[in-house]
Formats: C-alpha cells, sequence, structure tokens
C-alpha cells in the first residue's frame, strides 16, 4: 500500500480512534492551567514529535514516523488544536517528517518550515504535497529568523551551514518564553555543534531535547558546556534496535548534572514554564526521571599545554605534569582548552 493510501485511510479511521488505546494525557500541575508556555513531548517511539502551546497558538515540531500519523492526529485533537501557527520539520528523515503528511491533511496551518524542499522519499513528497494543498510552500528558514507564538518567540540558530548528512541539516531552534529557554536540536550531530558554537549563538537553554534520540553522535562536551542545560529529554523508543540512548552521552548528561527525562521510560513528557519556573510532568506516574550527579576528578589536564583530556584518553601527560578538574566549566575557567582527540 502506498504512503498517500496508508496516510487516507488512517484519516478514515480517525473517527474511530476513541476506542483505540492511546497514551494517556500527562497529569498536568495546577500552574500549567493558567497562561504560560506548554511543550509536549510525545511519546512517538523510536522518532521525535513536540507540540507547543502558548497562549491559543500551537506548533508542532516534527509528527514521528508515517504510522505515528493518526496517534499525533488524536493528541492535537484531544489538546484543543484545530489550527497550528506552524509546523515545523527539522529534517527530511521520516522519524521526524512520516506524521506530518496527516497533521497537515487535518489541521489548518499558518506556515510550513523544514531544511529543504526536496528530498528522495515518499513520506517527505506526501510532507510536500500537504503543504501545497493548504496553498502553502515549504519556507526553508535562515540563521537570525523568528516568529511568536502567544507570548513566546521561536528564533533559528541552525544550521549555520551546507551540509551533506541530513541530520547536520536540521533546523534548530531556540523557544524563548519569559526567562525560560527551550532548545531543539533534531538530530544535529557533532561537527554541525561545533560549528554552531563556533558561529558565536547563544545556546544557553533551561531544557534541551537531546540530539538524534541519544546518539553518541550527537550531544558533544563542547556543546553541553554552551548550552548547560538543567534538563534533558530524550525522545526515544523502548527496546530500539539502535541502542539509543547511548551511554557515552547519557554519561555527560549525568556528569553537566541535568536532570533526564526518557519518553521511553516515562511516556509522554510534559514540561510548563511561567516565564520563570520550569514544571515537569509525565504519563507513567510510576516511573521518575533520572537524576545526574557531577562527579568528581572528570578531567585531566596537562600544565604544560594547558589541554585537558578524559581520563582514558590516549594523550595525557605524565604524572607530574597533570592536573585534575571535576568539571568541564572548571577547566574552562582555569584556562585549558579541551583535547579534540577525546573531547568533542
Amino acid at each position: 500500500m502506498s504512503i498517500l493510501k496508508r496516510i487516507a485511510a488512517v484519516l478514515m479511521l480517525l473517527s474511530l480512534l476513541s476506542g483505540c488505546t492511546l497514551p494517556a494525557e500527562p497529569t498536568q500541575s495546577a500552574s500549567s492551567t493558567g497562561d504560560g508556555l506548554t511543550v509536549h513531548f510525545i511519546d512517538v517511539g523510536q522518532a521525535d514529535c513536540a507540540l507547543l502551546k502558548c497562549g491559543s497558538e500551537y506548533v508542532l515540531i516534527d509528527g514521528g514516523n508515517v504510522e505515528d500519523s493518526s496517534l499525533v492526529v488524536s493528541y492535537l485533537q484531544k489538546q484543543g488544536v484545530e489550527e497550528l501557527a506552524a509546523v515545523i520539520c527539522t529534517h527530511a528523515h521520516e522519524d521526524h517528517v512520516g506524521g506530518l503528511p496527516g497533521v497537515l491533511a487535518v489541521f489548518p496551518t499558518e506556515a510550513v518550515y523544514a531544511p529543504t524542499r526536496t528530498y528522495s522519499s515518499n513520506c517527505f513528497d506526501d510532507f510536500v504535497y500537504y503543504t501545497d494543498q493548504q496553498g502553502l510552500s515549504v519556507t526553508i528558514p535562515e540563521v537570525g529568523d523568528t516568529f511568536t507564538f502567544g507570548g513566546a518567540t521561536a528564533e533559528v540558530l541552525g544550521p549555520v551551514k551546507q551540509y551533506a548528512d541530513t541530520n547536520n541539516t536540521s533546523i534548530v531552534l531556540m523557544v524563548t518564553y519569559g526567562e525560560n529557554r527551550f532548545l531543539f536540536t533534531g538530530d544535529m550531530e557533532t561537527s554541525a555543534e561545533t560549528d554552531l558554537i563556533e558561529s558565536g549563538a547563544n545556546l544557553k537553554a533551561d531544557v534541551l531535547k537531546v540530539g538524534h534520540h541519544g546518539s553518541d553522535t550527537s550531544t558533544g562536551y563542547r556543546f553541553l558546556y554552551e548550552a548547560a542545560p538543567t534538563y534533558a529529554v530524550i525522545s526515544v523508543g523502548e527496546g530500539n534496535s539502535y541502542g539509543h540512548p547511548h551511554e557515552v552521552p547519557l554519561s555527560r548528561l549525568e556528569d553537566a548534572g541535568c536532570v533526564i527525562y526518557r519518553t521511553d521510560e516515562l511516556g509522554t513528557i510534559t514540561a510548563f514554564s511561567d516565564g520563570s519556573e520550569i514544571t515537569f510532568t509525565w504519563e507513567d506516574t510510576a516511573a521518575a526521571p533520572e537524576a545526574g550527579e557531577t562527579t568528581s576528578v572528570t578531567y585531566i589536564g596537562n600544565t604544560h599545554s594547558l589541554k585537558f583530556h578524559t581520563p582514558d584518553c590516549s594523550s595525557l601527560p605524565s604524572e607530574k605534569n597533570r592536573i585534575e578538574f571535576s568539571t568541564y566549566a572548571e577547566a574552562i575557567n582555569a584556562g585549558y582548552s579541551p583535547c579534540s582527540r577525546c573531547i568533542e
């Protein structure tokens, strides 16, 4: 069955979805009933999808796989969505764009963003088709572009260069509400993270949507130091064949002291910002997020070269030239720079 036919079949079944088993709605904290920014990290398994609401306006970032189309549409309907201020496809891989044609077939949308207008896949072709059906064209945003919804502002930070790797073409978006900042990175990998850092972008964020489902190709030390998030959300499928999230980025997040929220453990995760504080709720109330603890003696500096390393680096200095740092920030503040071999 073609993807178009599959989507059509899904949409025909929407009226029957009330009898289907769908993710339970996260319990909302009392404060989330008032004004503020609410971010729903929807559990779409090994994929990405986030619904943002501020005031009476909604934005959708990614839409999961093709098979997630009905789940996403139903979730939006349960949240009271009637139209969308923007739909953002961070990049063209199916686990980000697959569910968006179904969304665009149901909800009127003011603007559609993606890093490209062409990609060799049926689901991306359908994404463009349903965008066209709304009388819109896919907008390729530029760094520095902004748009507002409710009282929130979304700013495009990346990509800052052209890339052959589709993951690195991911739209990087900073969403700000009051004093709080949410950073969405799609599947951006460490090479593009480095380019973004060197562009001078302000990456400081309270909440990081962890890149590439927690793959060890993303969320490098330098990037985490620049972003310095308090909370990290990983959208990932339980028991996935990729082994996501990998131990290395989890260790980096824990070392940075982040509280880690994972959809494979908690189900759909909801963050609410009142402009100064952020509170989280999640679907599986019997589960709990992982609280990171900054570890001691994490890095070893070379007093001669003023480089610092991870303890297992092959370029460690001799004992007489060593100095220990408990955090990345401590090493940087002491005037040391990271080893390019062991610290990305």
